[in-house]
């Protein structure tokens, strides 16, 4: 299997980095293939140009070939078979760096088409047939219902649309780290190699 993963986060030093390591670690025991797209460390530009608002619906290699600097990541996307996206929850969503990437990444001609005529759109990443999402939230899972999982409906309804129509999905969410010890994070980070392991085999 060709796996995807996508990480987002400034520091390190975190929890979350750890987190990364050991989703990268556990996939790879699985025995799949991996490619691990770090957007902090390769310094990602998330903007969404005007070129690309104006263009949003257009040839695929003429944009490319506009914006070379996204060709890999297009190139990645297609290639998986998997994705599996690891980040904190940072106001109810995902990182402005990774909400900048799929904006960008999963444009026109990559992850849907809308026919002429149509008025809807159709999905072009049917090579993807899992999502895995790993993901922290400094708040209880009671406060995240209440203010509406936002980013959870950007990753499971609005991304996974694009994907086969028969995607898996695991949503591997960490919640209440606010207020979690040394103890506590030891746990996390066993359930979420547990987790990992069983969503990936």
């Amino acid at each position: 299997m060709n796996v995807l993963v996508v990480s987002a986060h400034p520091s390190e030093k975190s929890l979350h980095a750890t987190l990364r390591s050991v989703t990268l670690e556990e996939i790879e025991r699985v025995g799949h293939v991996i490619r691990h797209r770090d957007l902090y460390a390769e310094a990602f530009n998330p903007v969404f140009t005007p070129y690309e608002r104006v263009n949003h619906v257009g040839d695929l290699q003429q944009k490319l070939a506009h914006l070379p600097e996204l060709a890999s990541y297009v190139h990645d996307l297609q290639w998986c078979d998997s994705l599996v996206l690891v980040y904190p929850t940072w106001w109810s969503a995902q990182p402005a760096i990774l909400k900048g990437w799929i904006d960008r990444i999963f444009m026109s001609e990559v992850a849907w088409t809308l026919p002429e005529g149509a008025s809807r759109i159709t999905p072009l990443l049917t090579n993807v047939r899992r999502l895995v999402v790993v993901t922290t939230h400094g708040a209880p899972k009671h406060i995240n219902v209440l203010q509406g999982e936002a980013g959870k409906r950007i990753a499971l309804r609005s991304i996974r649309a694009m994907f086969h129509r028969r995607v898996r999905t695991n949503w591997i969410g960490i919640y209440g780290l606010d207020h979690s010890d040394d103890a506590s994070r030891e746990k996390i980070i066993n359930d979420v190699r547990r987790r990992v392991r069983r969503a990936m085999r």
